[in-house]
């Protein structure tokens, strides 16, 4: 009797932390090295690695809990000849619980020149494609099985999406606004589809050189959708004689991160990221992992070091 009572108490206290989480919540996946996965961000971004430039990335978010998101993405993007234009390929699978949501865009960005060197430029960025979203309700038990969870859900959608992107070879700062077209979508709490909410990021970052081999780069993403506070990511990396990263992140409210990355060769990056719960959820899960992949393709003869942004 005392067992059950426990498990009664800790269901309740799960339930509501579940609750006032979903409350805030962003629809949009996040990402804790969102400072290398650009482009799942800002279209403008395309381009803007002077190199062909492909990355892979794969996060299980609060781990120990059914039904918790997990992300995939992979993004590919190159500048054309006269390196004013950018291309590229972004597509996102985001599973959480019974649903299923897979994003496919092509991104397109054209830079100027902001001074006379050429040392600071603006990118415009456009993107476009679709948006498809999967239900299964025989994964898990509902509140309501009998009224609108006999059939599966299938929507495919439009997406249209716009950023600009400031920058020069020390800092950046963008915003983006990834979907114009309000389409509909799982809601995991409301067990139900729900309309998509225009979302707008803001990015920025800097980077000092703390000596000769070491350089310092502090960076923030800003996350703001209609309905729900603002959420900020604050982060500070630091790259080692251009081949060791190590970094802390903070997500508002949310939960604090250790970042670690190598630079294996001049066309291979890996990265990791670990982010701990601060909320009451923490007693409910192991912590979200993050991992990620970028490999470069440099033309012959063209040597660039390692890169922050």
């Amino acid at each position: 009797m005392i067992q059950k009572s426990s498990f009664i108490k800790s269901s309740i206290l799960v339930f509501i932390t579940l609750l006032s989480l979903k409350s805030v919540a962003q629809q949009d996946p996040q990402y804790t090295q969102y400072m290398y996965n650009t482009m799942s961000v800002n279209p403008a971004y395309a381009g803007q690695r002077d190199v062909l430039s492909a990355s892979g990335l794969y996060r299980t978010q609060w781990v120990g809990i059914d039904g918790a998101p997990k992300t995939v993405t992979f993004g590919i993007h190159s500048p054309l000849e006269n390196n004013r234009l950018g291309l590229g390929l972004n597509i996102v699978s985001d599973q959480l619980g019974p649903a299923t949501e897979t994003s496919m865009d092509a991104n397109f960005s054209y830079t100027i020149p902001m001074d006379i060197l050429g040392e600071t430029e603006l990118s415009f960025g456009v993107k476009a494609g679709l948006n498809l979203l999967d239900t299964d309700w025989s994964k898990g038990i509902y509140r309501n099985p009998d009224a609108a969870f006999n059939e599966n859900v299938n929507l495919i959608s439009p997406t249209l999406g716009a950023g600009l992107y400031l920058h020069s070879n020390s800092w950046y700062v963008g915003l983006a606004v990834p979907n114009f077209i309000t389409t509909d979508r799982y809601d995991d709490f409301q067990e139900s589809v729900a309309t998509e909410r225009m979302h707008y990021f803001l990015i920025g970052g800097y980077v000092f050189d703390v000596s000769y081999d070491t350089k310092l780069k502090p960076a923030f993403l800003v996350k703001a959708v209609s309905g729900a506070p603002i959420i900020a990511d604050l982060s500070i990396n630091a790259l080692i004689k251009d081949s060791f990263t190590l970094g802390l992140a903070y997500r508002w409210d949310d939960s604090v991160s250790g970042l670690v990355g190598f630079q294996v060769s001049d066309g291979l990056y890996i990265g990791y990221a670990y982010d701990l719960t601060t909320t009451n959820l923490n007693n409910y899960n192991s912590g979200s992992h993050e991992i990620i992949l970028r490999f470069e393709l440099r033309s012959a003869g063209k040597i660039l070091s390692p890169r922050f942004f």
